[in-house]
């Protein structure tokens, strides 16, 4: 059977997945602060927009008017396409009132009722669904992540999306926020960076798609100024090049120990 591909917008990783993301997918985008997420999904979302298609965009961590200004710097348009009535950048950062594209508050509720709405604003057909970042729907109460990665998921899998999440792994407190997403998602696409040779190098590796087959190497990508993310090519990287230190691995289970006695250790002691 085949299968109907979406383009990120980089060959290069279109490339490592066989031609693109399988349309309908949820898929995760995840890694630490500066390791090109954000970019990923600019060149996503464009690559729907010059092929015709719808797109939403929920910025948590930049306002609207920066996501915008950022993909001019990369040659795309994103300020044409909202004033043609394709593209809705849902501003979750500042809450301005009056503007029907913002939230108030970080509420997944209200996340998902306005991206409807924006669904509906822009009419029949697939639409591109971008959400950066979902952690922050969580830092306050990271055992909800799996909870509300999950609601969103279930309840926007109906709209005909196809999504990309992204979601952080904070480095200063030695904590996964993706977690949540990771469980729920079709496929997951991770970013790393490293410091090897006193030079700071970015990579990316796809850990999961389904439904088709995928490179299973690491490759090196670079960022460059006015045309974006490229992928360098396969890089072979020494185990603790790529790794986390155990340290951050004790923490990171720790972490999740407690989570889930938040979530179930009221339920074990009634039994």
């Amino acid at each position: 059977m085949s299968v109907e591909r979406l383009s990120t917008g980089v060959s290069g990783i279109d490339s490592i997945l066989r031609g693109g993301i399988p349309k309908g997918f949820t898929v995760a985008v995840v890694g630490e602060p500066g390791t090109g997420k954000t970019v990923f999904s600019l060149h996503f979302m464009n690559a729907g927009l010059v092929n015709g298609e719808k797109g939403i965009y929920v910025t948590t961590e930049e306002s609207r008017a920066s996501i915008i200004r950022q993909a001019s710097t990369l040659g795309m348009d994103f300020l044409q396409a909202v004033n043609r009535g394709d593209l809705v950048i849902i501003d979750a950062l500042m809450g301005e009132k009056g503007d029907a594209w913002s939230l108030r508050e970080l509420d997944v509720d209200e996340l998902v009722n306005t991206v409807i709405e924006a669904k509906k604003y822009l009419g029949h057909g697939h639409t591109r669904l971008v959400i950066d970042s979902m952690s922050a729907f969580w830092l306050d109460k990271p055992a909800m992540a799996r909870k509300y990665s999950y609601q969103v998921k279930r309840v926007l899998s109906k709209w005909d999306f196809t999504t990309v999440l992204t979601s952080q792994y904070a480095v200063t407190t030695s904590l996964g926020f993706g977690f949540g997403v990771e469980h729920v998602a079709d496929g997951i696409i991770r970013f790393r960076k490293r410091i090897i040779g006193g030079y700071l190098k970015r990579f990316v590796v796809v850990e999961k798609m389904r439904q088709t087959d995928h490179d299973k190497r690491v490759f090196e990508i670079d960022i460059v100024d006015g045309k974006g993310m490229v992928v360098v090519g396969p890089y072979t990287l020494a185990r603790e090049d790529f790794a986390l230190p155990l340290s951050v691995l004790r923490k990171m289970v720790e972490a999740e120990v407690r989570k889930n006695l938040e979530l179930y250790g009221g339920e074990l002691e009634e039994e």
